[in-house]
């Protein structure tokens, strides 16, 4: 049996991605942005590298990232108390109003990607899906 799984992943991935992009950027943020503002809901006041690592970003990326959402005013970036070098990110009152804009949007989202499969097959799913963080890690972790 051919499942093509490579490829309908691949497929898969670039639809999504282009689908949310649409509707997140109508909620005024980004994919991206959205997925930081929903690490610093339950990570305020967190360094930099530590929503990099949780958002699967380098440095450059996720520099990027932060200066984008700065700018837009939906966090503040404040030098970190004991290491001047490091930053912390918080969440403004326009990023928490944006945050609750997009899981709305995701909410939608969850119920369309779920849609037409039972709870125990979207388990399968979401298994299969985290199993290939592990087989398959940053390269950074492995350099195998």
């Amino acid at each position: 049996m051919n499942h093509r799984l490579v490829y309908l992943l691949n497929v898969g991935q670039r639809r999504l991605h282009r689908w949310s992009q649409a509707r997140t950027a109508a909620g005024g943020v980004t994919a991206a942005q959205a997925g930081l503002l929903f690490f610093l809901a339950k990570n305020d006041g967190a360094l930099t590298n530590e929503a990099a690592a949780a958002l699967d970003l380098k440095a450059p990326g996720m520099s990027g990232l932060v200066d984008r959402a700065e700018r837009a005013g939906l966090i503040e970036r404040h030098a970190d108390e004991f290491d001047r070098r490091a930053s912390r990110l918080w969440l403004t009152e326009d990023g928490r109003a944006a945050l609750k804009r997009s899981k709305a949007v995701l909410t939608n989202l969850n119920a369309r990607l779920t849609d037409g499969f039972t709870a125990s097959e979207i388990d399968v799913v979401v298994r299969w899906l985290t199993s290939l963080q592990e087989k398959f890690p940053s390269i950074d972790e492995n350099p195998q």
